[in-house]
């Protein structure tokens, strides 16, 4: 058991619940990490019940999942506010979070939770996702509580629009404001870059002639880069995919380059499509931040410059602090007397 005069401080428990696994994190008055727990226990890998048992409540076994990670915490202290974000909220979750319309703000996400009751435990609150409907329709579950987090990085966000990216398996590119206290996202673009990339190197033949390199190789990565925006760019990436197998049949891009080369050429693409979105030519570009893994981010920050941006700032990771400001805003926590500290961002 938890000891309760070690946990009389906590304000929030905070959720980041995802396919792969769960995060939980126990906030303190200014919304700062008092403790932090993780699990495998993704959306689609719960815990199983015991022997010869059979679940009898459809959220028995994220139940299950939930006391692994933090029972100790809600046990000791029953009346704290929970608050998850994520897929936990999505059709396979606990319990769906329908999608708000972008564009949309921190204070309708706060008002759009969805609550799980949780027979005598504290009840669950579920961070709704975002739907764009304009043009080809597309979805975030989970990342909107991370730009939030960014725009409340005093450090980040200025006022007025940002264009913040969000690296990963599902690329998000998201513009967002703040105006005063008032935080929104405005829409935003989704580019399957890393799955995609995950795909060719574990299941086509490419992948066969792979090999792990020992370090990060920048100047083959940087080669990707220049043949996604270079004279040959009009053959496409589908082409420029297969350079991939035929410089290294000829000789000409090592085995433990490829990965990186080929890394290239899909974020240099991702990125090309990203410039003719949003120009970084001009009397006021929008102000570019990244928030992500750490490497991750790093390669991006190179692909940007090289079509031409500005050094992008990087953020910390923000969904901790984006959960914070959305149970303030939805009356779950109320802000302690000092302002929120935050991690300086640094430019890339």
């Amino acid at each position: 058991m938890a000891d309760t005069a070690n946990l009389s401080d906590t304000r929030l428990v905070a959720l980041d619940w995802g396919t792969s696994s769960l995060r939980a994190f126990r906030l303190g008055a200014q919304g700062q990490v008092l403790d932090q727990r993780s699990r495998p226990w993704g959306i689609m890998n719960l815990p199983p019940a015991p022997t010869g048992q059979a679940d009898a409540e459809p959220g028995a076994a994220f139940e299950r999942a939930l006391q692994d990670a933090c029972g100790d915490w809600l046990a000791a202290l029953p009346s704290v506010p929970v608050l998850a974000c994520g897929m936990v909220g999505s059709a396979q979750g606990w319990r769906e979070a329908g999608y708000l319309d972008t564009p949309t703000s921190l204070d309708d996400l706060a008002r759009g939770l969805t609550v799980v009751q949780r027979g005598s435990g504290t009840p669950l609150h579920i961070v709704p996702g975002l739907l764009q409907r304009a043009g080809l329709p597309n979805v975030m579950r989970g990342e909107e509580t991370q730009v939030l987090g960014v725009l409340a990085d005093t450090s980040v966000a200025s006022q007025g629009p940002l264009l913040v990216g969000l690296p990963g398996t599902h690329s998000k590119w998201v513009v967002a404001h703040k105006d005063g206290t008032r935080r929104g996202i405005e829409r935003f673009h989704t580019f399957m870059t890393g799955e995609v990339f995950a795909a060719l190197r574990g299941h086509t033949i490419l992948g066969k002639t792979m090999q792990a390199p020992a370090a990060p190789d920048d100047a083959a990565f940087a080669q990707g880069l220049q043949v996604a925006r270079g004279s040959d760019a009009a053959l496409g990436l589908l082409s420029h995919i297969f350079s991939t197998r035929t410089l290294g049949l000829t000789g000409a891009l090592p085995a433990a380059a490829q990965a990186d080369y080929l890394s290239g050429i899909l974020i240099g693409h991702e990125i090309a499509s990203l410039a003719r979105l949003h120009p970084p030519t001009g009397a006021a570009p929008i102000p570019l931040v990244l928030c992500g893994e750490a490497d991750l981010c790093r390669r991006y920050a190179i692909a940007l410059q090289a079509c031409g941006f500005a050094p992008p700032t990087i953020a910390a990771q923000a969904t901790v602090m984006g959960l914070w400001q959305i149970a303030i805003a939805a009356g779950l926590a109320a802000p302690g007397a000092e302002s929120t500290p935050f991690p300086r961002s640094q430019p890339a």
